[in-house]
């Protein structure tokens, strides 16, 4: 038989997942952080499915995750939900981070889109303001951040030195810390294949990554 049915676009599959578990997915309203190791569960439920594959179910998730809804959803709700919308474990505060500093950044490349880039008076103005008063404020202004330089180098506190993951480590649920960017945060293993390594995020976003970019928790 012919998999006509068979769903391609990402908001298809969220639809999917919409309709599919109703007590755990929300479209707008009454959405909550998803239990960690949600894919699991999910992959088990359409085992076989002619409908929907795994990859888009991932596809589905990392845009479901990466919603402001969702992200906001992590920082005001205690615990997270399972498929069936049962309570399962407690958000943690490391996750509320995660989330509000996902927020932060997501929000900011939004207005940076939004920014006009051409003919902007404002950057002429600051340029002309700045040039006006080179020996007055703006020496004052050069050396007060000599005189904080101190303060601000000792506030970053090192904790301890990052090991990579060792090879052999590199399995299906072990929790790792992963790099994203210049920041390593907390996920867990969640398919492993060749060099390519999928894991899931402390909000639930799933990443796909390499080996070389594990690290232990």
């Amino acid at each position: 038989m012919e998999t006509t049915n068979k769903l391609k676009d990402t908001n298809e599959v969220l639809n999917f997942l919409y309709t599919e578990f109703p007590n755990c997915f929300k479209q707008k309203d009454g959405i909550k952080p998803l239990k960690v190791g949600i894919f699991k569960d999910i992959a088990e439920r359409i085992e076989g499915s002619d409908v929907v594959s795994k990859t888009q179910v991932r596809q589905a998730l990392r845009k479901y995750t990466s919603n402001w809804r969702y992200l906001e959803a992590v920082t005001k709700n205690e615990f997270r939900v399972d498929l069936d919308g049962n309570q399962a474990e407690k958000v943690e505060q490391e996750h509320v981070e995660h989330a509000e500093k996902a927020l932060v950044e997501s929000r900011a490349k939004m207005a940076k889109r939004k920014k006009p880039q051409r003919g902007a008076p404002r950057g002429d103005g600051e340029t002309k303001s700045y040039k006006k008063k080179p020996y007055s404020k703006d020496r004052q202004d050069q050396k007060r951040p000599k005189m904080n330089s101190k303060p601000q180098e000792e506030k970053p506190k090192r904790s301890g030195k990052v090991e990579p993951l060792p090879a052999e480590q590199v399995k299906v649920n072990n929790k790792v810390k992963v790099k994203l960017g210049q920041a390593l945060v907390n996920a867990t293993i969640t398919e492993v294949n060749k060099d390519e390594v999928h894991v899931e995020l402390v909000t639930g976003m799933q990443v796909k990554t390499k080996a070389d970019s594990l690290f232990i928790q």
